[in-house]
């Protein structure tokens, strides 16, 4: 039988190839038209590639991130391949998250991409919908919310974040090119981010609760 990290990793990657015409679309665009087929090319990687019954979760997404760096082109590989392997790193040797465990990956994650991407929330990037997110997730845990009601809270902020994205110009890779024209259109990185998160949520509620 899979484990739970696994198929969590699972329901991600599902997610991810499910929404890839939407995501391609958004980064056409704004982009170079390849967000979606990259991601899901990578995501079809990785599922192929996880060890199914691995239970040490920083193997896993260690793993994710390696397969990611590797085989996801444009700035999404080494962006999400970053993330999963700060991810790692935050919960080594670990077989079960608590949500203090949430709050150390969230901020690991950030602190990848913002050193990877060399960005900053406010510049139409992932971030938009990850710094919220994390900061939700922080405010639920300190006070003493449920894993539900975290996590809820937490995809409710990245949604906010991803629809603030489309009120700003873009200054950072392709879609800065485009000025003000980039203004309208969300980000296609902010958008995956958000699907990740909805997808962790929707695996907790119908596999572990």
């Amino acid at each position: 039988m899979a484990s739970k990290i696994y198929q969590c990793m699972q329901k991600i990657g599902e997610d991810i190839i499910a929404n890839k015409e939407f995501l391609t679309d958004l980064d056409s665009a704004i982009g170079d038209a390849d967000h979606g087929i990259n991601m899901a090319r990578g995501f079809t990687e990785v599922l192929q590639q996880l060890p199914q019954e691995e239970e040490d979760i920083s193997v896993i997404l260690k793993k994710t991130g390696m397969v990611l760096l590797s085989k996801v082109g444009g700035a999404s590989g080494p962006l999400y391949g970053t993330a999963y392997m700060k991810a790692a790193g935050a919960v080594t040797g670990k077989k079960e998250i608590t949500l203090e465990d949430g709050k150390n990956i969230m901020e690991a994650v950030i602190g990848g991409i913002k050193m990877r991407g060399k960005a900053e929330r406010g510049e139409k990037t992932m971030l938009d919908a990850l710094e919220p997110a994390m900061e939700a997730l922080n405010k639920g845990v300190e006070a003493g919310e449920s894993v539900e009601d975290c996590l809820t809270h937490m995809c409710e902020a990245a949604k906010e974040g991803v629809e603030y994205t489309k009120t700003i110009r873009a200054t950072k890779g392709r879609a800065s090119y485009l000025g003000e024209r980039s203004i309208g259109h969300q980000d296609p990185g902010a958008t995956s981010s958000l699907i990740t998160m909805e997808a962790i949520r929707a695996f907790y509620l119908e596999n572990i609760k």
